[in-house]
């Protein structure tokens, strides 16, 4: 049994602990106390045990007779509950016999609720006389008052009568009807506070108490519409005209407001000022800045912080300008207009004058504010100025074209520069115009500028071709009659100084207007632009030379004739007719100028050779060919020093034209015919241009040479070594020789 196991580990384990006493012999003297402090510990153990398991019994004992009470309890409940149901069952019939108590209940609360509104029920129409009073004087806050008083009596009848029978409409309809003016009283009141709203940026600067009371109306009635709504949610009732919604209308009728302040700011159109936009655009940027400024500054303090009204306000007038925008963008705008609409938008809009305003700032922070109209239409409206802009250029440049050559046959010079070069307003006027397209793109960004930039040279490009025919054509009308234009060679002048005006104002443009990196994509054409200036100035100074050289044709048909050798003045009169028209041709420009006086110097001296070798005269004897030698050679210095008084000492005979006169001199002036050979061949030597005709012209002049000698000095030339001017431009090549012709021979 558990009893007996128990005993023997007990006796196990006190085995154990004695073996563990007593392990030394000198241990076992103290058995005896050892047994004693055991015995102490047995008893003090058997204490505890006793005390525990006398506070066991007390603790069930307790519990016993608490379950013995607790079931006495039970019964009794059991029999009061059975007493209960009987009673129950035998009042049941008492309280069907009450429904008629429970509705007197309903009625009282009705009727109570009746006379307590009945006072206000029969001042219904003296309230409503009132009121209307109280909104016509403006004191619409004790308007406000009264008018919440009839709402609540209407609503509070309407209530009872709807919690009373809710079928009923006839009654509701009743109630209604006998408050019907009462709506009309609601919607006065409105009328006024929406005026007031209307007109809220002026009336804050002179009245705002009367805009605080607006607003206080607004959120009483917000407030009110709230309460009704809820009642809703319990009751399914809800009041005729709730809710109201007023701070959703006040906000609507801010919108429409501002709106209607946007678009009213277009006083003219364009047939009445042309300017029209620009004073449109100025004026709403002018009412945007002052109205958001007032709002910020003082509307913000008379609405409660939730209606965040600055912020509101903000949108409306952003949303209102987009709205404006995209209609004027989609109307027929000019060039100008064009830029005008788009410098506005995406410029001045978020500039410091408008939207970055100091004082606006930080309310308002432009970088978060959005595009007024999309990229879309700004592509649009670009393509468009673009488009317009090219065709209106190619007009004006026709324009600028044609008024210059009405100038072009006026009978008085044109005017000169600073300097004393003629010239025409063309240049200036083309450039004037292309600046001032260039100014007005810029002000919208750099792309559109280089766009027009590169639009203008363009133009430029082929405007210079028609300038090319027109001065073509211009020397041909004058080549019919040679009397007219009177002012034809101070006007030729004029178009060749354009074309150095032209090239100079090509350059400073781009300089201005054209970033370097840009500078490659126009060098082609800037290029053929250049071409065809040389082109207009070259073929302008070789048509002022031909007008010297007719002029000078008469006299140069004198040249070696008899009446030459006899002593006339042919080569003066060439030297003051050239220096005339230098006179003239001193107003061109400098490069120009400078090749005019090379060109004029060389054609002279070729016509002088020309006439040599026209063969008019033929020397008859040695005292002849002296004569004609010397006064070729005085011819030749003559030459010499008109040109170096043209070019102001500075142009020297650098190629030795006149040298050439000279030597061809030598040759006829020689005495010794066996010499002849040699002076020939040094001729050739110092001219390999030299022709054999040549030669045979020169000896026919001279006048002794038989047919035989002339075939032996020109077959024994040696093709030798020739020694010319490093300077010398081939000269002989342009110049033929008349071969005899058979009725010459039959002379």
């Amino acid at each position: 049994s558990t009893m007996e196991e128990t005993d023997r580990e007990a006796v196990a384990t006190a085995v154990q602990r004695v073996a563990g006493m007593l392990q030394r012999p000198d241990q076992l003297d103290k058995v005896e106390q050892y047994r004693r402090r055991e015995a102490r510990k047995k008893a003090s153990v058997e204490a505890r045990l006793k005390v525990q398991t006398l506070s066991q019994l007390d603790g069930v004992r307790t519990g016993l007779s608490q379950l013995h009470n607790a079931l006495n309890d039970v019964k009794d409940i059991q029999q009061s509950l059975i007493d209960v149901n009987k009673d129950w069952r035998q009042s049941i019939n008492t309280i069907e016999n009450l429904k008629d108590v429970k509705d007197a209940v309903v009625q009282h609360s009705q009727l109570a609720a009746a006379v307590e509104n009945l006072k206000n029920i029969f001042s219904v129409p003296e309230i409503v006389r009132e009121t209307h009073d109280l909104i016509e004087r403006g004191e619409l806050l004790q308007a406000h008052r009264k008018l919440m008083d009839l709402e609540c009596s209407r609503d509070n009848l309407m209530y009872e009568q709807y919690r009373m029978d809710s079928k009923n409409t006839h009654d509701m309809n009743l109630i209604h009807t006998y408050f019907g003016d009462m709506q009309k009283l609601s919607e006065e009141l409105a009328k006024q506070l929406w005026m007031v709203v209307q007109r809220s940026l002026v009336t804050v600067r002179r009245d705002p108490t009367l805009l605080v009371s607006v607003v206080r109306i607004i959120e009483r009635e917000e407030k009110i519409d709230r309460r009704m709504l809820d009642r809703k949610k319990q009751t399914g009732f809800i009041p005729p005209g709730r809710p109201k919604k007023w701070k959703e209308k006040m906000f609507n009728i801010l919108d429409r407001t501002v709106s209607t302040r946007i678009e009213g700011t277009q006083a003219d159109t364009r047939e009445s000022d042309k300017m029209w936009l620009v004073r449109h655009l100025e004026i709403i940027r002018k009412y945007v800045v002052d109205d958001l400024l007032v709002a910020k500054t003082l509307l913000d303090q008379c609405f409660p912080p939730n209606y965040d009204i600055f912020n509101k306000l903000l949108n409306m007038y952003h949303q209102a300008l987009s709205t404006r925008m995209q209609e004027l963008a989609a109307e027929d705008l000019e060039a100008n207009e064009i830029v005008s609409l788009l410098s506005w938008v995406l410029n001045t809009y978020k500039s410091t004058e408008m939207m970055g305003n100091a004082e606006l700032s930080p309310e308002v922070d432009v970088n978060s504010l959005d595009a007024l109209i999309s990229q879309n239409v700004v592509d649009q409206l670009l393509s468009k100025y673009m488009s317009t802009l090219t065709s209106n250029i190619i007009g004006w440049l026709r324009k600028a074209l044609e008024t210059d050559k009405k100038d072009w046959i006026k009978e008085t010079e044109p005017e000169a520069d600073q300097d004393g070069y003629y010239q025409t307003t063309l240049p200036a006027i083309v450039f004037q115009m292309f600046e001032q397209n260039l100014q007005v793109a810029a002000q919208i960004n750099e792309d559109l500028k280089t766009k027009v930039l590169l639009l203008c040279l363009q133009q430029m490009n082929s405007f210079l071709t028609r300038y090319k025919d027109e001065a073509q054509l211009y020397k041909e009308e004058h080549l019919k009659n040679r009397q007219y234009p009177q002012c034809y060679v101070q006007y030729m002048i004029a178009v060749i100084n354009n074309c150095q005006t032209f090239k100079e104002s090509i350059i400073s443009l781009k300089r201005k207007y054209l970033k370097l990196e840009m500078e490659d994509t126009l060098s082609s054409s800037h290029a053929s632009m250049d071409a065809t200036l040389d082109i207009i100035a070259k073929e302008g100074c070789s048509s002022l030379l031909d007008e010297v050289f007719m002029d000078l044709e008469p006299h140069l048909n004198e040249l070696m004739t008899k009446k030459w050798l006899m002593g006339c003045n042919a080569v003066g009169t060439i030297c003051v007719t050239v220096e005339d028209y230098f006179n003239d041709f001193s107003k061109i420009k400098k490069p120009y100028k400078k090749t005019m006086t090379v060109e004029a110097h060389r054609r002279v001296v070729v016509e002088y050779i020309r006439a040599i070798m026209l063969k008019r005269i033929s020397f008859k004897n040695a005292e002849e060919r002296k004569e004609g030698a010397e006064r070729m050679i005085k011819e030749a210095e003559q030459f010499r020093f008109l040109f170096k008084k043209l070019t102001a000492g500075s142009g020297e005979d650098t190629e030795g034209l006149c040298d050439i006169i000279e030597a061809i001199a030598e040759v006829i002036k020689l005495t010794d015919p066996s010499l002849l050979y040699l002076e020939v061949s040094t001729l050739v030597s110092k001219y390999p241009d030299i022709r054999d005709d040549h030669i045979a012209a020169l000896l026919t002049v001279r006048g002794d040479a038989s047919r035989d000698m002339k075939q032996t000095i020109i077959e024994t030339l040696d093709q030798g070594p020739s020694q010319p001017n490093p300077n010398y431009v081939p000269i002989f090549k342009e110049i033929t020789v008349p071969t005899l012709t058979v009725p010459k021979l039959l002379k």
